[in-house]
């Protein structure tokens, strides 16, 4: 038999009020229903939830494990009841959104034209810094962050995961030679990022199977600089596929030392505070946003996205 939504949030209710009486009048319900509720979920799970003395309840190791569960289903499914709620509305009003230049031009610019289309009462205002930014200093509403995030008071919506790739020009790989080993890189040009370091350890196994950590000959602080500078053919880069696509199928980029590349994806995260008044117009830009990853995804050009929440 299946757990049912009523039996777990009668087991939760009694847990957080103390006491089956409590999490009757709580959930306006009859002391028997509440017990028979607890019942039923202890007979599925074939174990003992909460021990029942005279004078309290106490979890077992059990239900503290399984008050975890529960804890998390009944709020993903209040979160599913709210996007439906959310999307029967009519958003509108002003969006202040930020992300990285990058991700800005090659992913967010191409869907303004459909979103305004279909939220013409939203009013878009879009802001780029490549450095991680105080929402609230900076009046933003949501952000849009590349990479493992740190801990945060945030909100955070997954919206997918970029592979990096190391690519060059034609161009260059034709006047230079095209690196057949990783220790082939020592005599290329290589592009890289001023900060933080750790964007500067490329997706590839050396020999010996180890990282590779490059020290660029030229570096910059935004990856659309340095794509520009490898679309130049200054040299070898690594970049994130969402920047590369289209680069790529037009073979204005190839991918070199495709064998030694290990598969490494930068994850793609929404944040934003919560806010009631908001969370419409972020929910639909969001949708946007995790659908254009999508698109990438079914096109084969190592983006995925994760589902719609």
């Amino acid at each position: 038999m299946k757990l049912t939504l009523e039996e777990l949030l009668g087991f939760v209710t009694v847990v957080d009020s103390g006491s089956i009486t409590a999490a009757a009048e709580q959930l306006d319900q009859t002391v028997s229903g509440i017990s028979r509720a607890l019942s039923r979920l202890e007979e599925k799970l074939e174990t003992t939830l909460l021990r029942r003395t005279t004078r309290r309840l106490e979890l077992t190791e059990e239900g503290a494990a399984m008050l975890a569960h529960a804890r998390q289903i009944l709020a993903a499914a209040d979160q599913a009841e709210e996007q439906m709620r959310l999307r029967r509305q009519r958003p509108a009003g002003r969006l202040r959104v930020n992300a990285a230049s990058p991700f800005m031009f090659h992913v967010v610019v191409p869907l303004v034209g459909a979103f305004r289309e279909a939220y013409p009462e939203i009013e878009l205002e879009l802001n780029t810094n490549d450095q991680i930014i105080d929402l609230l200093e900076h009046r933003t509403d949501v952000a849009i962050r590349i990479g493992a995030l740190r801990d945060s008071t945030l909100h955070a919506r997954p919206l997918g995961n970029s592979r990096i790739r190391v690519v060059a020009t034609p161009d260059y790989l034709k006047a230079h030679g095209r690196p057949k080993t990783v220790a082939d890189l020592a005599a290329h040009s290589l592009i890289g990022f001023t900060q933080p370091e750790s964007l500067n350890r490329w997706p590839l196994r050396d020999a010996q199977g180890s990282d590779v950590q490059i020290r660029p000959h030229i570096a910059a602080s935004s990856g659309e600089t340095l794509r520009q500078l490898a679309l130049a053919g200054q040299g070898i880069v690594c970049l994130a596929d969402y920047m590369t696509d289209a680069d790529r199928r037009a073979g204005n980029l190839v991918q070199v030392l495709v064998k030694e590349t290990v598969d490494v994806r930068q994850p793609i995260h929404a944040v934003y505070y919560l806010n009631t008044q908001l969370s419409a117009r972020i929910a639909v830009f969001l949708d946007f946003l995790a659908d254009r990853l999508g698109a990438l995804a079914e096109g084969g050009k190592g983006m995925e996205r994760h589902g719609v929440a």
